[in-house]
């Protein structure tokens, strides 16, 4: 499993010479998350449309299931910062894709034995939650180990290269598997991916440094981290924006699966070709994200994700039902995804950029709590609208906070004026 492909197939594959996959630690890197991107296809689909289809789920439930994923973000993000800092980061990295890959074959177990309803998946999800606060944190480390911080947006890039030809291909498989076998059973191919994923990481010949000793206070090391992003003007103007945009993001996330199945009247294999527009919009995202970072900056490409993102949701908020609401829908994933790569490769460059490594696992952490803090309340507030106004209410209410931020980041000088990726040396820390 550790080069999937031999070494020759990579050398005659028309790559520049300074290419990520040409260096053979980042491509196993690189085929893990491949391989995971997929597993995640079905994940994305199967797990929501369980609740939707199978169980019955109100918007009010579907809220609280995306709120249940988000949760763990919020109680493990702070300490989980300082115990990566303690400890290797690819062994986490590793155990975390087989935890999710049981998560997911939970499900069909429960089905099976009559034991599957909604406080099953919302249990599911806070152990999805958990695993990601930790694990997500450790990849992120990972990828910073092995590239370094002048290729951070190239990684990016191509990571999300790598998403998107799941996203092209994935959605159609999932859907065709959920068709064919029901949403709970194709989470199970969903853990054999995952399962390949970790196969491929284990072993990865990597030099991790240990920032923190064990002996040091937990408390101070913590408090250390939250100082340092506290006092980082960049690094707290990012955290604001991006705590704002989730929050919309999270409005939309709880009633997109409903919209498309209730309003629209979608089947499930229809909801998984129109996934496949994340997929187009992923390759967008990949092949324009680094070049428009090169050339405008990273704060501006930033600002454009938010704004792509938003216009989807409003045209998808107004999109009649029939025909054009399904192209709307199509649309919004696509949209969706090509702005979140603008903004995700940038977001996660500029941060770890400006950051010493021997805090990197605090600084991740605390910029993710903080990120996340407004996700929770937004997957509520989406799951009530939805329920009590209308599920095209929260939709519009996505949109207009991630265009009004678009503006709003737009004319931070701070963000507007980012053209390159600064130092961690760089950039003053007051306030």
């Amino acid at each position: 499993m550790r080069g999937l492909l031999p070494a020759g197939v990579w050398k005659r594959l028309p790559l520049a010479a300074d290419d990520l996959l040409r260096e053979p630690v980042y491509r196993r890197l690189w085929l893990s998350i491949l391989t995971a991107a997929f597993a995640n296809q079905v994940m994305l689909l199967a797990l929501p449309l369980t609740a939707a289809v199978l169980l019955h789920a109100s918007p009010t439930e579907m809220g609280l299931l995306t709120a249940a994923e988000l949760a763990p973000f919020l109680v493990l993000s702070l300490p989980s910062g300082v115990w990566l800092d303690r400890v290797r980061k690819l062994p986490v990295y590793v155990v975390g894709e087989a935890l999710i890959a049981l998560a997911a074959a939970s499900v069909p177990c429960a089905a099976w034995l009559g034991l599957l309803s909604m406080t099953w998946l919302y249990g599911v999800g806070l152990l999805l939650g958990a695993v990601h606060t930790v694990s997500g944190s450790a990849a992120q480390i990972v990828l910073t180990q092995v590239v370094g911080r002048d290729r951070l947006v190239q990684a990016h890039a191509k990571n999300a290269l790598a998403n998107s030809g799941a996203e092209v291909i994935g959605p159609g498989i999932a859907g065709l598997l959920i068709k064919l076998l029901g949403a709970p059973l194709a989470l199970l191919f969903n853990a054999g991916l995952l399962c390949g994923a970790a196969l491929i990481l284990r072993g990865l010949p990597l030099q991790e440094t240990v920032g923190l000793r064990a002996n040091t206070s937990f408390l101070g090391e913590l408090m250390a981290g939250l100082r340092f992003v506290a006092r980082h003007r960049l690094l707290m103007t990012l955290a604001i924006l991006m705590s704002i945009w989730q929050m919309a993001h999270y409005v939309a996330l709880t009633v997109q699966i409903l919209f498309a199945t209730r309003t629209l009247g979608l089947s499930e294999q229809a909801i998984g070709l129109c996934y496949a527009g994340m997929g187009v919009g992923t390759i967008v995202g990949s092949l324009l994200g680094h070049r428009l970072s090169h050339r405008f900056g990273p704060g501006p490409c930033l600002v454009l994700g938010y704004a792509v993102t938003g216009t989807g949701w409003g045209l998808l908020a107004l999109a009649p039902e029939g025909f054009w609401g399904v192209l709307a829908f199509g649309f919004m994933l696509m949209s969706f995804s090509a702005g979140a790569i603008f903004i995700f490769i940038n977001f996660l460059a500029l941060r770890q950029s400006v950051t010493p490594e021997a805090m990197l696992g605090r600084m991740t952490s605390t910029m993710r709590w903080l990120s996340l803090l407004a996700a929770g309340p937004g997957a509520l507030l989406g799951g009530w609208l939805g329920e009590h106004v209308s599920l095209r209410a929260s939709l519009s209410l996505a949109a207009a906070s991630a265009l009004v931020l678009a503006w709003a980041a737009w004319s931070l000088p701070a963000i507007r004026g980012l053209k390159v990726l600064p130092r961690s040396d760089a950039l003053p820390l007051g306030a």
